[in-house]
């Protein structure tokens, strides 16, 4: 892939092509987790979540994009969608406060990263590097101190990497905060 990367910070305006990119590329390969939408995370029930379906994901993202209640990046080729990054100041993401494991003194400085997802044709092609390094550009222009993140480790193909792979977020400056059996939190000071 040679045509250039354009990331745009999501924005009411972009609904559209944020939609068409999860009706479309976002889960091509992947179908099983096609119905997310990226809400897992923005949920306000996660007890209800297996039972969730996609339209409902759909509509309630969609609500949330036009009340500029939900953010992250769009990454573009040639105008078109081909990656997204759900990043946001960590106060933004309820989910985030229903984990003991992740439970902070500062979140009021993080800013998290807490997915990533690049169309199959374009993974491999510095999508991901562009995401991340807007969102810790965004992060340092609103004050934030920290970047946040919560790898999967031990992850070989390229669909549960949906929080982004540890050697994308090592190669950025990210150090390891916190690790578990199967995931870690990284930071990396803004």
């Amino acid at each position: 892939m040679t045509a250039e990367i354009v990331v745009r910070p999501l924005s009411p305006q972009l609904v559209e092509d944020y939609l068409a990119f999860f009706d479309g590329p976002a889960f091509a390969d992947n179908p099983h987790w096609a119905s997310c939408y990226c809400f897992f995370h923005h949920n306000p029930e996660p007890q209800t979540w297996a039972s969730r379906r996609a339209d409902q994901n759909r509509a309630a993202v969609s609500d949330l994009i036009r009340r500029d209640r939900f953010h992250g990046f769009l990454a573009y080729r040639q105008e078109a969608p081909v990656g997204w990054c759900n990043a946001a100041p960590r106060r933004e993401i309820p989910g985030l406060a229903l984990s003991a494991d992740l439970a902070a003194e500062d979140t009021d400085v993080i800013g998290s990263i807490v997915c990533f997802i690049v169309a199959e044709a374009h993974r491999r092609s510095g999508v991901a590097t562009a995401l991340l390094q807007a969102a810790c550009r965004s992060f340092q222009q609103a004050g934030l101190q920290i970047a946040e993140a919560y790898p999967r480790l031990g992850i070989s193909d390229a669909a549960s990497n949906y929080h982004g792979p540890i050697d994308l977020y090592l190669g950025a400056g990210f150090q390891w905060y916190r690790e578990f059996d199967d995931w870690a939190i990284v930071r990396r000071r803004l």
